[in-house]
């Protein structure tokens, strides 16, 4: 005899289910981001849950190693992994499969799994979508994607006034630091450091290091880690890093024209410029973005990766974005709606066949009834009734 546990239905940490209610929301709003990244030009893709790992991690991957569950290929011996991000895998597809050197605009929406959590609760098991341009190196394509994230958003009824776009642009920490023949180990503390916003870390890191000193890296770092706010943040900018940093005043100049041109079609979004954010530093080469509730929930993010498509044998710039679907659905702005339908007795289906055929095709859902059980259960989610009156169908409310 089987003995069941008390357990033995707990799900793992970080890892949910959907069930019906939730299930049908988070379905029709990616049916609705599909209808509308297709309305934009971008073409569905679909990758494959596994792939071998050194494919898998290459480029924008390394970051994920850590969070890639991994096994053995029985067939080879060879080790795969389970995606926990769909943007390599889509970057390979163009680089490899659809190689060329026209633009490509190409959307997905899959699960994707994590070996551990964000360290904030956040689920292990994203279902993600997003979006990739590849083949422009210029601030339209970065705008395009910002855009298209916002129209996204905007299919669950999260819209402009709602949120806040946060950017960035790895550009301008890279320009200070390039000259400085950091080993990688000091490489790594200093970046650490950077993004802990520890002034004296840094302080101490490049004492000793002469080009830091010459050129003030020190005072030019701790400039940066203050430069957050609103669309003034690029003036101080400038009037910081106007001596020596040609290639910082680039990234900055970059920065600005994506933000003018999102305003141009979103006026009435909040801008946040944080130039010492440094996500996915080790493969982001320029602007980055990220779209919050004014609450500081992320539903999307994104950035330019220029050199990812080189790892493939084909570089090409890209820029992208994505999100989780399950998460966005749970901001939506609207009710969760329960699905009806049209009930049909038992006694009338053989009959009624074609019309229920019929009401299927036209898109309603019909319900029929089982025989020997309570038809009330069946009904339960049912708001009418299919009759038949005068040798007529008819669909009648419940009463």
């Amino acid at each position: 005899m089987t003995r069941i546990t008390p357990d033995r239905w707990q799900l793992p940490d970080g890892v949910d289910e959907l069930l019906p209610d939730a299930a049908w929301q988070v379905e029709a709003l990616r049916r609705r981001i599909v209808d509308c990244c297709m309305s934009w030009g971008f073409d569905l893709v679909m990758p494959p849950m596994i792939e071998y790992l050194d494919s898998l991690l290459t480029g924008t991957g390394q970051t994920m190693d850590l969070q890639t569950f991994k096994l053995v290929d029985q067939q080879n011996g060879r080790t795969m992994g389970v995606r926990a991000d769909m943007t390599p895998q889509v970057a390979r597809m163009d680089a490899h499969a659809l190689r060329g050197d026209m633009p490509n605009r190409l959307f997905y929406t899959g699960s994707v799994l994590r070996a551990r959590t964000d360290g904030f609760g956040g689920s292990r098991s994203p279902l993600q979508f997003g979006a990739e341009l590849f083949g422009h190196a210029g601030s339209h394509s970065d705008i395009e994607v910002i855009r298209l994230m916002l129209a996204t958003l905007a299919e669950a009824n999260v819209t402009s006034p709602e949120l806040i776009l946060d950017l960035g642009h790895v550009g301008v920490y890279r320009a200070l630091v390039k000259n400085l023949n950091l080993t990688p180990e000091a490489s790594d503390a200093l970046f650490n450091s950077v993004q802990r916003g520890s002034l004296p870390d840094v302080q101490a890191l490049l004492a000793g290091i002469p080009e830091a000193q010459s050129a003030g890296t020190a005072q030019l770092l701790g400039e940066l880690l203050n430069l957050r706010g609103g669309e003034n943040v690029l003036d101080s900018a400038r009037s910081a890093f106007a001596s020596g940093a040609d290639d910082a005043l680039q990234a900055i100049d970059s920065l600005q024209a994506v933000i003018d041109g999102v305003l141009q079609t979103h006026p009435d979004i909040e801008i946040n410029i944080d130039l010492a954010e440094l996500r996915g530093y080790s493969y982001h080469t320029g602007v980055l973005f990220a779209a919050y509730t004014a609450s500081g929930d992320e539903l999307a993010r994104g950035g330019r990766y220029d050199a990812v498509g080189a790892a493939f044998g084909h570089p090409r710039p890209a820029t992208g974005f994505s999100g989780d679907l399950k998460k966005l659905a749970d901001a939506m702005k609207v009710a969760k709606q329960r699905h009806t339908g049209i009930f049909v007795s038992h006694d009338l289906v053989n009959e009624a066949w074609s019309e229920i055929e019929r009401l299927r095709r036209s898109g309603e859902r019909v319900v029929t009834e089982l025989p020997d059980l309570d038809g009330v259960q069946h009904r339960a989610n049912c708001d009418r009734v299919l009759e038949r009156n005068d040798g007529k169908w008819s669909v009648v409310e419940r009463l």
